[in-house]
C-alpha cells in the first residue's frame, strides 16, 4: 500500500498579479472538470434515506460492540448512564442499545480524555496501567494537535486499522511523486510489562506521519534499513524526513525532486508548504543547481545526522543543471513548474478554507495543465470528509471510516441536541461530532461545516468548511468569526490595494478604540489605491454585522488596522513555531486569529510597513 497523500492512499491546509479574489473560484482556473463530476442533491429520497440509516446504525453497533469495553468506556462519568442502560443486553444484536446511545450519550471535549491519555506519560509507562484504555490492545501512534489556539498541544490516540482510511482508485496516478512529509518523532513512548520488557514503542509525532507509517506498516524499530533508501515512487531518500530544520527539510526535498526529470507530482500536508518550498528554491536557486552540477548535497543546516544517506543518493548530472539554468528560477514568469518537470499532472495538499489563499500563486508556478487536489478534511482526532469531484478544492463528502454526527450552529443554541446525518437541511451550519474506532465518544470537533446537499450514490452529507469554531476575535461589542475576517480580506486583496497572499489577525490594542488588526503577507508592490484599504476593510466588516457599524459610531470600534510584514514572514512563523514547540515539518499552520502574546510580538517585529 502506497502511503499518505500519494497515489493509491485516499485519505482526505512573486509578481504575478493575482487577487486573493479568485480564490472562491480558483479551481475553476484548472483543467476543466471530468464530465464523471458528482452532483449533489438537496434532498434524499426515501430510498437514500433508508440505506443510510442501514449504513450509520451498522456502523455505530461496531463501533459501540469494539469499544465498550475499554478502560474509558467502564469507567468515564460520561458514559455511566449509557452503561447503565446496556448493561444487561446484547450490544451486538440488541438494536436498543443505538437509541440508548443517542438518547444518553452527552457530547464530550479533550478534557474528558485527559485523565486516561495522561497514563502514556507516566514513567514507566506500565501495560497493566494502558492497554486497552480508549480501544482494545495498545496505541500504534500518537498525535499531537498542531495547537493553532492552544498553547500546549494536545495528544490524541490512535489504533491499528486493517485498511486505514483506504477509497477507491483516483482519476489521476502518479509514478512518481515528491512527499513532503516529516518521519520524525519525539521520544516514543516506551510501553513496560511487569517483568520490565519493553513491549511496544509508541512513536509520538504528526499526524501525517503516523497514518503514513500505519498504511505502510513502517515502524519506528525497522527506520535504520530504510534511512539510505528511495522508496518506489518517491524522490528523495528516506532520511529527507528526519530533517527536522524547516529550511533544510524544504531545500532537500527541493534539491532531488530538481535533479528529476520524471516527476510527476507532489504531496503535501497543507499547500502553503508547497509555496514556501518554491520561495526557498527561488533563494538558493544557485547552489541548488550547482549540487546538481557536481553531485554533492549543499551545506545547509542541520543536516549533519542524515548527510551520507543523502549523499550516497546524489550523482553529479551537468546536462540538467545546464536545463534548469537555463530555465531560470521560480517566480520569475507562470507555469515555471512545467518547464521544470514536463511530466508533472498533480499537486496534492490541504487547500480549503484559509489554505486556499496560497491557491492563485500555487496556480501561477504549476501553469494550467497541473490539477490541484484537495485530498481530504481531516483533523487530528478523525477524517472527516473526502473530495466530492477529485478538482473542485472546496466541496467534500462526509467520510463513512467512522461516525459522524452534528449540532445545528445555525440557530442559537438547540440545547446541544446531536442530530443524525439525515436529519441535516442544506444551508445550515453544523459542528461535526465523532465517534471514532480510535475511543472517542461524541467528540465534540472544534469546527463549522455548511451542509450543501447529499451525495446522490449513497446519501452522505456534501459539504463546505466554513471556519473554526474556537478562532473568533473577541471584541466587547462582538465576536468576529474566522469566516467574517476572511471577507474582509477578499474585499481588500486585488490589485487596485494590494494582492494578499496569507493574513493573521489580533485584537489591536495599541490606540483607544481598540480595533481588528489584520498582518498580513503580499505579493507584488502596493496598488495606487491603497490608501482606502483601511476604509474598504470596515465597509467589508460591517457587512457582517450591523454591531460594527453601531459601535464605531459610539466610538467603540475603531478602523481596521493593516500591518504588512516582510517577505517569508509566514514561512518563518511555520519554522519558528515547529521548532520551539518541538514539531515536525508540515504540521504547524498559521492560525487566523493569532491569540499567544509570544506569537503576535514575533510577528509585531516583522512588520515593514503599516497601511
Amino acid at each position: 500500500m502506497e502511503p499518505w497523500g500519494c497515489e493509491d492512499v485516499y485519505i482526505n491546509d512573486l509578481d504575478i498579479k493575482l487577487s486573493f479574489k479568485t480564490i472562491r473560484s480558483a479551481h475553476n482556473l484548472a483543467l476543466p472538470m471530468s464530465t464523471n463530476a458528482v452532483h449533489p442533491i438537496t434532498v434524499l429520497t426515501p430510498e437514500l434515506e433508508t440505506i443510510l440509516k442501514e449504513d450509520t446504525d451498522c456502523r455505530l453497533r461496531i463501533l459501540i460492540a469494539t469499544n465498550i469495553k475499554s478502560r474509558y468506556a467502564r469507567s468515564s462519568s460520561d458514559l455511566s448512564d449509557f452503561r447503565l442502560a446496556i448493561e444487561n443486553k446484547d450490544v451486538q444484536t440488541d438494536e436498543s442499545v443505538l437509541s440508548d446511545f443517542r438518547r444518553l450519550v452527552p457530547p464530550t471535549n479533550y478534557e474528558s480524555y485527559r485523565p486516561f491519555v495522561d497514563k502514556l506519560n507516566s514513567r514507566p509507562c506500565k501495560l497493566s496501567e494502558v492497554e486497552d484504555l480508549l480501544a482494545p490492545g495498545l496505541p500504534i501512534y500518537i498525535p499531537l494537535s498542531s495547537a493553532t489556539t492552544n498553547k500546549k498541544s494536545k495528544q490524541f490516540i490512535k489504533y491499528s486499522r486493517s485498511q486505514p482510511y483506504s477509497q477507491g482508485p483516483p482519476p489521476v496516478r502518479t509514478k512518481v511523486t515528491v512527499f513532503l512529509y516529516s518521519f520524525a518523532y519525539r521520544e516514543p513512548v516506551e510501553v513496560v510489562a511487569d517483568s520490565g520488557e519493553i513491549v511496544r514503542r509508541i512513536p509520538q509525532c504528526n499526524q501525517s506521519s503516523g497514518v503514513m507509517r500505519l498504511q505502510n506498516n513502517w515502524s519506528i524499530e525497522t527506520d535504520d534499513t530504510r534511512m539510505g533508501s528511495i522508496l518506489p515512487g518517491h524522490v528523495a531518500p528516506w532520511a529527507t524526513g528526519f530533517i527536522i530544520h524547516h529550511r533544510s527539510f524544504l531545500l532537500i526535498h527541493a534539491l532531488f525532486a530538481l535533479a528529476n526529470t520524471s516527476l510527476e507530482g507532489f504531496a503535501v500536508t497543507f499547500m502553503p508548504y508547497f509555496i514556501d518550498m518554491i520561495h526557498r528554491v527561488k533563494e538558493e536557486w544557485d547552489v541548488l543547481v550547482s549540487g546538481i552540477r557536481n553531485g554533492m548535497i549543499p551545506d545547509f543546516e542541520q543536516i549533519d545526522h542524515v548527510r551520507a544517506f543523502l549523499q550516497a543518493n546524489m550523482c553529479a548530472d551537468p546536462r540538467r543543471a545546464d536545463e534548469l539554468q537555463n530555465i531560470g528560477p521560480p517566480l520569475s514568469y507562470p507555469g515555471w513548474a512545467q518547464r521544470v518537470w514536463p511530466s508533472l499532472k498533480l499537486v496534492k495538499g490541504i487547500c480549503s478554507g484559509t489554505f486556499a489563499a496560497v491557491l492563485p500563486q500555487v496556480r501561477s508556478v504549476l501553469g494550467p495543465n497541473v490539477i490541484v487536489h484537495n485530498t481530504w478534511y481531516i483533523c487530528t482526532e478523525c477524517l472527516i470528509g473526502r473530495s466530492l469531484n477529485f478538482e473542485d478544492t472546496e466541496t467534500f463528502v462526509i467520510a463513512a471510516n467512522d461516525l459522524l454526527e452534528y449540532i445545528d450552529m445555525t440557530d442559537e443554541p438547540a440545547h446541544g441536541k446531536v442530530l443524525q446525518a439525515w436529519d441535516l437541511q442544506p444551508g445550515r451550519l453544523y459542528q461535526p461530532v465523532s465517534t471514532s474506532h480510535d475511543g472517542l465518544w461524541r467528540y465534540l470537533i472544534d469546527d463549522v461545516i455548511q451542509v450543501t446537499g447529499f451525495d446522490p450514490r449513497n446519501g452522505l452529507p456534501v459539504f463546505r468548511y466554513s471556519r473554526r469554531k474556537n478562532l473568533e476575535l473577541r471584541l466587547p461589542h462582538a465576536i468576529i468569526t474566522e469566516a467574517d475576517l476572511v471577507s474582509v480580506i477578499h474585499a481588500i486583496s486585488g490589485e487596485d490595494i494590494v494582492e494578499v497572499q496569507e493574513f493573521t489577525t489580533v485584537v489591536d490594542d495599541r490606540k483607544f478604540p481598540q480595533t481588528v488588526g489584520f498582518f498580513i503577507g503580499i505579493t507584488g508592490d502596493l496598488g495606487p489605491n491603497a490608501k482606502s484599504a483601511r476604509q474598504k476593510a470596515f465597509a467589508a466588516l460591517a457587512a457582517t454585522s450591523e454591531e460594527h457599524q453601531i459601535a464605531f459610531d459610539a466610538d467603540e470600534l475603531g478602523l481596521p488596522t493593516i500591518r504588512i510584514v516582510k517577505p517569508g514572514t509566514f514561512t518563518d512563523y511555520r519554522r519558528w513555531r515547529g521548532e520551539s514547540m518541538k514539531f515536525g515539518v508540515g504540521q504547524i499552520k498559521v492560525p487566523v486569529v493569532l491569540s499567544d502574546p509570544k506569537a503576535q510580538e514575533w510577528m509585531e517585529e516583522r512588520v515593514m510597513v503599516e497601511l
